[in-house]
């Protein structure tokens, strides 16, 4: 007998991907902007001793749900990035180029397509043991964009933001948790598992 909710709904088979990690960032300096690494350790909390580690984090603008600051689980550990999308973002923004180190990012991954569009649930699995669990998109928000706009120089910092959040919606990567620690290299293969996809019938 087949599912009811299959009739209903169009339900895209799990496949899998494979890429490789062509760049790696920390941010150790007490700051959301990252500095590039040869390895990064990661324990259940993330990377050791990064801006964004921790088991738990604070509420903010991307949880209106919650009182501002409210402790809760921090599933946004690792910040993942696409070389082509970072490309794409630059060129919207008229600018000759973006680095992942000025919005934060931890890791540029190449060889997957529209990484962004990667869905919840999606596992990474590197070949030096480690896995990550992504939790979704990496929203873009104004912060991310005046730190493109101090280090491209633009005239005019605010503008540069309000931009990057118009160009960037979709195209600024995702973040991740850690499943299971240990050491990322730069140069290592990555092999990506998409779960099933569907959209909820209303």
């Amino acid at each position: 007998m087949t599912d009811l909710f299959e009739t209903r709904t169009e339900i895209l088979p799990s496949r899998k991907l494979s890429g490789r990690v062509s760049g790696l960032f920390e941010a150790l300096a007490g700051d959301f902007v990252t500095t590039p690494a040869a390895s990064l350790e990661l324990t259940f909390d993330g990377i050791v001793g990064d801006f964004h580690a921790g088991p738990t984090r604070r509420s903010g603008g991307r949880e209106p749900w919650y009182p501002r600051g409210t402790e809760m689980r921090n599933e946004r550990q690792l910040s993942i990035l696409a070389l082509d999308e970072l490309s794409d973002v630059a060129a919207g923004m008229g600018l000759s180029e973006l680095k992942a180190e000025w919005i934060g990012g931890n890791m540029v991954i190449d060889g997957i397509p529209s990484l962004s569009m990667l869905p919840p649930r999606t596992l990474m699995f590197f070949e030096g043991g480690v896995t990550l669990r992504v939790d979704g998109q990496n929203a873009p928000c104004k912060v991310a964009g005046r730190s493109i706009g101090e280090h491209a120089d633009t005239e005019d910092h605010t503008t540069t933001a309000l931009d990057f959040v118009r160009v960037s919606k979709r195209l600024r990567g995702i973040v991740a948790w850690v499943e299971k620690p240990g050491t990322i290299r730069a140069g290592e293969k990555v092999d990506i598992r998409v779960p099933e996809q569907w959209i909820y019938p209303i």
